[in-house]
């Protein structure tokens, strides 16, 4: 079989994650795979906050450029970097098995931060839910690779950062906490990798689809639904995540009220409709001022 190329952004996180799919799609159908290195927005400007740039896709857009120009075969993501709309010319072949989806404290843990500490993260999620449980903490800008991130711990505070970016590295020794995810609902697809091809691409798409994970694509499927129902301009903290048992979370904040809903998805349930129908009743009770649990 002709070489795969792999289109991913340049971080070792992103290198990692690539490698783990070249591997894979090389086991299963004997290819052998290059990488392409591309930078993205995101990349390139490491001072703006992200909130600021633009809303999701500044990690993505040129990764699938380099596919849909013919430059590579395959696009590697974080599944939370991509929005909810589909790319024109891609499809999503392959999300494959998710890692630990939970945040993760470096630093101190929640119950160790004292009165007034500092927590640096460059999410306004993370800021909203950690903000229901401690309203006291102050929080600062985080931007930069998992290495620059890591030297930017407040002295007595903490940084905020997925569990699944210090596996993947072999730096889980340096969480302080993990947080539960009742206290924290990860992004859309946090945890998982989302392999793009172009929709025509009958060969490339046969070499990928081993690498798919069932109950994964069920699950961020679920959870990418709920983003798609609350629409491209939706700028406020969002989340949702469908646990290996079936229970879908999902957190939404306004800023001055959050509302969290917990519920239970079922095999043979429509887990499209259970992701939108969700999303649609915390846009109903936030609007409505009702703060859920």
């Amino acid at each position: 079989m002709a070489v795969i190329r792999i289109a991913t952004r340049g971080s070792a996180q992103a290198r990692a994650q690539a490698e783990a799919v070249g591997a894979a799609i090389a086991t299963s159908s004997g290819a052998d795979v290059e990488y392409v290195l591309v930078e993205t927005q995101g990349d390139a400007n490491q001072s703006t906050p992200l909130h600021q740039m633009g809303g999701q896709g500044i990690f993505v857009k040129e990764v699938q450029r380099a596919v849909l120009d013919g430059r590579a075969d395959v696009a590697v993501h974080s599944a939370k970097d991509l929005p909810s709309a589909q790319a024109d010319g891609l499809v999503i072949a392959a999300f494959t098995e998710r890692r630990s989806p939970e945040d993760v404290l470096v630093g101190l843990s929640l119950a160790s931060l004292p009165q007034g500490a500092t927590v640096a993260t460059g999410s306004v999620r993370r800021r909203a839910q950690l903000a229901r449980v401690r309203p006291d903490l102050s929080f600062v800008e985080l931007r930069g690779n998992i290495q620059t991130r890591l030297s930017k711990v407040p002295d007595g505070g903490s940084i905020v950062m997925a569990r699944a970016a210090l596996e993947i590295l072999g730096m889980t020794e340096l969480v302080a906490e993990v947080l539960d995810l009742d206290t924290a609902v990860p992004m859309v697809g946090q945890g998982c990798v989302a392999v793009e091809t172009r929709t025509d691409d009958d060969r490339v798409l046969a070499a990928v689809a081993p690498v798919d994970h069932a109950a994964t694509r069920r699950a961020v499927e679920t959870e990418r639904a709920f983003l798609a129902e609350l629409g491209a301009g939706c700028s406020l903290p969002v989340a949702a995540h469908m646990s290996a048992d079936g229970v879908f979370r999902a957190f939404m904040s306004d800023g001055t009220e959050s509302i969290q809903l917990t519920g239970a998805v079922g095999g043979t349930d429509d887990h499209l409709m259970i992701g939108a129908a969700t999303a649609a009743e915390c846009r109903q009770r936030l609007a409505g001022g009702g703060a859920g649990g």
